[in-house]
């Protein structure tokens, strides 16, 4: 897979919680997969929230991605379709919560991911999606560690920006140490609210420190996008027309735009 230039591997990563990290890995995954692109989202929480918001519930699950990081089964053994049409998924389950014992002091354990997703046939797949733990931990180093680059969800709060600088610090040593290719793919404002004055100021406030990494595509707070999970799909499936849905859209096709602009500097 490392050959091949077309497939984007992106951490969806941010070291505090409620932030909207695996609802973005879902609705992103299901809008890139809309407008054409081949996904395949891994869940790397072992809450599994992904891959229940996906309809995958817990006894539905044979193997995991703890199979592939302990056990050493291929990723393509693991991966399942889901009922979005270009769409895969590779699940998590409570299991991973003991994989940083259990690897212990094993060669390689950073790279366990990295390994795994170059033994992957890529030729039909556009982007992997990480969905990575609210947590600094060996799951989160594996992500940043196989990851070409890191999108950051943040939610329009007063603490955004403290949480922010430690995801930055936390990349800059990935970046040292593991994966000297790692960047900040971009930055997405998620749980915008217009009625709301500090989300405004949040909002001006991030984008005057990273400027052009920001998106400008917002996530606005929506009822019908956080009921979404609890049915088991994604906000585009559960409700195409909600304002959550249109805006998930559009950061698909803002990233599609950013990524050939990136593709060109890089030729």
């Amino acid at each position: 897979m490392a050959q091949d230039a077309r497939v984007r591997i992106l951490a969806i990563a941010n070291q505090k919680g409620g932030v909207g990290k695996t609802t973005t890995a879902i609705n992103l995954g299901t809008a890139l997969a809309a407008v054409g692109q081949k996904v395949l989202l891994i869940d790397h929480d072992p809450q599994g929230n992904a891959s229940t918001g996906l309809g995958l519930h817990p006894q539905m699950r044979g193997k995991t991605l703890y199979d592939v990081l302990i056990e050493g089964a291929a990723m393509s053994e693991v991966m399942v379709a889901t009922d979005v049409p270009n769409l895969s998924l590779v699940p998590a389950d409570a299991d991973l919560s003991g994989v940083e014992l259990e690897l212990g002091h094993k060669p390689r354990r950073a790279y366990r991911l990295r390994d795994a997703l170059e033994q992957l046939e890529t030729g039909t797949l556009d982007y992997v999606l990480i969905d990575c733990p609210p947590s600094l931990n060996l799951l989160t180093v594996n992500a940043l560690a196989a990851a070409d680059a890191v999108l950051v969800p943040l939610q329009c709060e007063f603490f955004a920006l403290e949480g922010l600088s430690q995801l930055l610090r936390t990349i800059e040593q990935v970046r040292a140490s593991l994966n000297p290719r790692l960047a900040i793919q971009g930055v997405v404002l998620t749980m915008f609210d217009r009625r709301n004055s500090l989300s405004s100021q949040v909002a001006n406030d991030v984008r005057g420190h990273l400027k052009d990494a920001v998106y400008e595509t917002m996530i606005p707070r929506n009822v019908r996008v956080s009921e979404a999970p609890s049915h088991g799909k994604p906000a585009l499936i559960y409700d195409l027309q909600c304002a959550g849905s249109r805006a998930y859209l559009d950061l698909a096709r803002e990233m599609i735009a950013r990524e050939k602009k990136r593709a060109q500097v890089v030729a």
